[in-house]
């Protein structure tokens, strides 16, 4: 989905982040604008640089991040006897220094380190840009106006970042603690603002993903907590956007996932059925967007699959034919090879479920 944070971003240069249905990335071909924008001193076009060595386009960040998860510090510690510096989760499954190879005899937390990251967090990644208007930003002095062009990103963006790169190194706490910081900044925003759709795409967008650190991690209730809540919010945005539509219907799903491997199967089909209400509704409005066609494939399919867990077999089969009609009837384009690719797996699975009656497997990895 559209990173939730890109209206915040400084003008012409993007949002650092996109979002996809797991995964934050990084937004492919930025251009180097710091290069343009020192060749075109004159212009009035300024490019801040950062004194810890933070670079908004390329996520390095200097002396205060990982050099095994690439993100901020987070529990920093140091390798004793060579003392290279890394997070204690990163460094903990290592008995020899990544860095420099030496033994480690022991690893020691480095208070002071840790609390420079966090003044980091709490100062540096909380610049704010005064936006003059929809197009440009700029920052007035008494002598002319001086337009920044890379600024570094918002301290949400920015903390969803460092997330997203730790969630991916399996540095599961720093992800969620990083995520927990921007949930109560988005909450405080809510206080004063109010339910604005973007505050609320924001915020759901954020517990979903600390959903999946908490189920990451083996906790289940929480991660359910934060799926039930991701939900609340996007069921107060218009239905127009498919992207949070899409990411609605994704934290339903996970929910009854998670009910469905504990044997709830009752509550898996109830979170199954109301994300395949919400993927039938977007269907409705936007007719010819066919990857609202496939999840709604897959919805059907988790709905049915459920319905033969508890012995209503009729109706499954009803659930896995509609599906395969709605698939079988897609018609994509050469550049939509991942999504046909994805279009024949879930067909593969369905017309596996009508040959094998007997044996039903889960549908909740589909």
């Amino acid at each position: 989905m559209s990173c939730p944070f890109a209206k915040t971003a400084t003008s012409g240069s993007g949002c650092p982040m996109k979002f996809d249905q797991n995964h934050y990335r990084p937004q492919a071909g930025s251009e180097d604008r710091d290069n343009v924008n020192q060749k075109n001193d004159d212009s009035g076009i300024v490019s801040p640089k950062c004194p810890f060595g933070y670079d908004s386009h390329t996520f390095k960040l200097g002396p205060l991040s990982c050099m095994l998860c690439k993100a901020l510090l987070y529990e920093s510690s140091k390798c004793a006897p060579c003392s290279h510096k890394f997070c204690k989760a990163c460094i903990s499954r290592f008995k020899d220094c990544p860095l420099c190879g030496a033994d480690i005899e022991k690893i020691e937390p480095d208070a002071d380190l840790q609390a420079l990251v966090d003044r980091f967090i709490n100062g540096h990644a909380r610049i704010k840009r005064t936006q003059v208007d929809a197009d440009t930003e700029e920052v007035r002095d008494e002598q002319k106006n001086v337009i920044y062009g890379a600024v570094s990103v918002e301290r949400g963006a920015f903390l969803v970042q460092q997330a997203m790169m730790a969630f991916r190194a399996k540095n599961i706490e720093s992800a969620k603690s990083r995520l927990s910081l921007c949930a109560e900044d988005i909450r405080e925003q809510l206080k004063t603002s109010g339910n604005t759709t973007e505050l609320c795409s924001q915020l759901g967008a954020v517990l979903g993903m600390l959903g999946d650190c908490c189920r990451a991690i083996g906790n289940t209730a929480s991660a359910v907590t934060y799926y039930e809540e991701s939900a609340e919010f996007l069921s107060k945005i218009p239905t127009k956007d498919l992207e949070l539509v899409h990411t609605l219907s994704v934290s339903l799903n996970k929910i009854g996932d998670l009910s469905y491997y504990d044997g709830d199967l009752q509550s898996a089909r109830s979170y199954y059925s109301r994300a395949l209400d919400v993927r039938r509704d977007a269907v409705k409005e936007h007719k010819d967007a066919s990857s609202q066609l496939v999840d709604l494939a897959v919805s059907l399919a988790k709905v049915a699959d459920v319905d033969r867990s508890l012995g209503n077999e009729h109706v499954a089969i009803q659930g896995f034919q509609e599906a395969i009609e709605h698939l079988e009837s897609l018609k994509l384009s050469s550049s939509e090879a991942s999504l046909e690719q994805q279009r024949h797996s879930v067909l593969e699975f369905l017309h596996s479920q009508l040959a094998e009656k007997q044996e039903p497997v889960s549908t909740a990895t589909v």
